[in-house]
């Protein structure tokens, strides 16, 4: 019998909910975010590494309250439900590694699985063709996970280790409230002087979209992972925030059917499809999608916040380095980064399978022996 709840959440409340942000990142283009940008955890992340200096070459170099505002409604959300804890202790490293080479990804495609979901909303039909790599990459990735591949156990820890993400997000507003991080007109980029809404209108909605992110647990790599299983609840919610972001960007005048003429994106095919192949791998092996990752390091996971890290690091190393794709298509350097990328990745997974076997078969051995 199909159940009628998710993590204690009806489902057509997770539905409506996820049509909700959907909407709710619409708006925040009309309010004069970039075209279909209204979330965009890996462009965040990018958008604010460039305000605090942390790379070089031409890029956005802009604070984005949004960021902060996921962060503090995970937080909120957590603290009126009375469930503040830390959570940590799960391969710190490789998650950094992994969100590294997730942000690279996300640099070639030209913005993140959950932009990825709004650029179909607003009719981006290079964003189905990255959609399809994005598929292949989870579906490798769930191999990996069905073969028993790991990323350690997250375990609850002091309730001070979860807050370094909160303590920067407040940090990071504090100093842009004090004009130490620049918001409006910058240097160019790809799309001309960086767009953005008022930045009071960017804090609250996303407080109000982090809330919700956290209370239904939405996550692009879990919703598409239930294209290869049931029961499907997260991918009819990923559909669903699609319609939502549809119906704005219709009311709105934003919404443009084509492959051209589309904001923040190009139709170099093949590497939307490796772009996103290698996010959606590097998603499934890190434990979730930028925007997932911004989420839980909001409820005191540390090791998302080591993930999101990565992200920003693999972001900064695209625009430092020419990786980045331009309006005409991806670069020379983006599409040697991919390659290696999906090579490095794979093998990394591949061998963590191989070590978790060998672990298996030699504690079994000496059960074995012991009797």
């Amino acid at each position: 019998m199909l159940r009628t709840e998710v993590h204690g959440t009806k489902l057509w409340l997770l539905w409506i909910a996820c049509a909700g942000i959907g909407a709710l990142a619409a708006v925040l283009v009309a309010l004069g975010n970039p075209g279909n940008m209204g979330i965009c955890g890996a462009c965040f992340l990018r958008d604010t590494a460039g305000a605090l200096g942390l790379f070089t070459g031409e890029g956005p170099r802009i604070f984005r309250p949004e960021l902060a505002g996921l962060i503090l409604g995970a937080f909120i959300l957590r603290l009126a439900q009375n469930r503040i804890e830390g959570r940590a202790g799960a391969h710190a490293a490789p998650r950094f590694f992994l969100g590294l080479w997730m942000g690279i990804g996300t640099m070639v495609f030209l913005g993140c699985p959950f932009r990825m979901l709004q650029r179909m909303g607003g009719g981006d039909l290079n964003a189905l063709v990255g959609l399809a790599g994005f598929i292949i990459g989870v579906g490798v990735g769930r191999i990996f996970e069905m073969r028993n591949y790991t990323s350690g156990k997250t375990s609850i820890v002091i309730t001070p280790a979860g807050t370094p993400a909160l303590i920067l997000a407040i940090a990071a507003l504090i100093l842009f409230l004090a004009g130490g991080m620049p918001f409006g007109p910058g240097p160019e980029d790809l799309a001309g002087k960086p767009p953005h809404a008022p930045w009071f209108w960017s804090l609250g909605i996303a407080i109000v979209a982090g809330s919700i992110l956290s209370w239904t647990g939405f996550c692009a790599i879990s919703a598409v992972k239930q294209i290869y299983t049931r029961p499907r609840r997260m991918l009819w919610a990923a559909i669903a925030l699609i319609g939502g972001y549809f119906i704005l960007a219709i009311c709105t005048g934003k919404f443009n059917l084509d492959f051209t003429s589309q904001p923040a994106s190009h139709s170099d095919h093949i590497w939307n499809i490796l772009a996103m192949a290698l996010v959606g791998l590097t998603g499934v092996l890190a434990g979730g999608c930028p925007v997932r990752q911004i989420v839980l390091a909001g409820e005191g996971n540390g090791d998302a916040m080591i993930t999101a890290i990565g992200i920003l690091a693999g972001c900064s190393i695209s625009h430092s380095f020419q990786i980045v794709s331009l309006s005409s298509g991806s670069t020379p350097a983006g599409r040697t980064a991919i390659l290696l990328g999906l090579t490095i990745c794979f093998s990394y997974a591949a061998w963590v399978v191989f070590s978790v076997s060998r672990l298996k078969t030699t504690t079994a051995n000496e059960v074995s022996r012991a009797r």
